[in-house]
């Protein structure tokens, strides 16, 4: 494992187009779908998908290998969300719940993940308007955690965050979800 991503990370160096293309391949569902989710604009989940694609050719030396390529594309991918609304409103991620009109933002569907899988017991619909109403930084790590299936370390990668933030957002993310499924179902 450690050597494919040496290998990985020697590819990228090289700026292999065919590595490229393969990781392309590989990602490009679950890097547009986490995208979506976070930005709920499929024209904005585009640019940004693609932005993230040239910013792996452009920064490929600097990928070392150490940790999993999702980690670091996905930590690429965030970093350009936060750039993108940091020009666009002076805010921070966790303004993300609302969208410029001031209404809850809209999830796309998306393939089986273990949060739709959970949805199959409860209403897809009542998870999908719970979800909308987490802040934005509980969601973020219910998504990576779950729909992403990373590792808590990992996600502590993505986010730039130590690991106690990712458990206590994990937790208090699912303690919030549970608490909102609950007010649906009564």
């Amino acid at each position: 494992m450690a050597e494919d991503r040496k290998v990985l990370a020697r590819g990228l160096r090289r700026r292999d187009p065919e590595l490229l293309n393969g990781l392309i391949e590989q990602y490009q569902y679950r890097l547009f779908r986490y995208l979506l989710y976070l930005t709920a604009s499929p024209e904005t989940a585009e640019d940004l998908f693609q932005e993230t694609w040239i910013r792996v050719l452009d920064r490929g030396h600097q990928y070392d290998g150490r940790a999993r390529f999702e980690t670091w594309l996905f930590a690429i991918a965030r970093h350009l969300v936060v750039d993108l609304h940091r020009r666009k409103t002076p805010q921070s991620l966790e303004a993300l719940t609302e969208d410029d009109r001031g209404e809850p933002l809209e999830f796309a569907a998306t393939g089986p993940s273990p949060l739709d899988l959970f949805a199959q017991h409860q209403s897809e619909e009542s998870v999908r308007l719970s979800l909308e109403r987490l802040p934005a930084v509980y969601r973020e790590v219910l998504l990576l955690r779950f729909q992403e299936d990373l590792a808590l370390e990992e996600i502590s990668g993505v986010l730039d965050a130590p690991l106690s933030t990712v458990k206590s957002r994990l937790y208090r993310g699912l303690q919030a979800l549970r608490e909102l499924l609950e007010r649906r179902v009564l």
